[in-house]
């Protein structure tokens, strides 16, 4: 029991220097337009879903299904790829918070003593293609989902 309360003590902690990091990068991109997703933006919906297959599929599943026991940290430390359908924590944060941690990476959002096997994708995607694969996750979503996320971001942006 007492594992459980450090772990949850951890990833809020965790959850408090990604979101410093945000403020600290900011939530623009780098052509200075605030970041929004825009699942209902089907042709960038389109390249999302080609650059989610190619870039997100493989440890986050082609159905966003995440790897098993993803909650669980496995033998080499490292979290397993959570699932970025409605079953996971993806939606529970901002699209400035999205685009960073996917832009950057959680350790560079973190701090460079937190590990984690997800790349940052500054050097391999564009913004564009950042905003993109987030806009085709996020069109997946069922749509009270969506409107929870909506909300999300509106609090954020106070």
């Amino acid at each position: 029991m007492k594992n459980k309360g450090v772990m949850a003590l951890g990833a809020l902690l965790g959850l408090a220097i990604i979101v410093g990091g945000v403020r600290f990068f900011g939530t623009e991109s780098s052509n200075d337009q605030t970041v929004e997703l825009r699942p209902d933006d089907l042709q960038l919906i389109a390249l999302g879903k080609k650059v989610y297959d190619a870039n997100c599929a493989s440890c986050h599943g082609a159905k966003l299904e995440g790897e098993p026991d993803w909650r669980q940290r496995g033998a080499d430390g490292l979290l397993p790829a959570p699932p970025h359908d409605e079953t996971g924590h993806t939606w529970h944060h901002p699209d400035a918070l999205l685009f960073a941690v996917t832009k950057y990476g959680p350790a560079a959002m973190a701090g460079d003593d937190y590990k984690s096997a997800m790349p940052g994708f500054e050097d391999v995607l564009t913004d564009e293609e950042i905003l993109a694969s987030l806009s085709y996750i996020k069109s997946r979503w069922p749509k009270d989902v969506v409107t929870r996320h909506d909300q999300i971001n509106q609090s954020a942006a106070q």
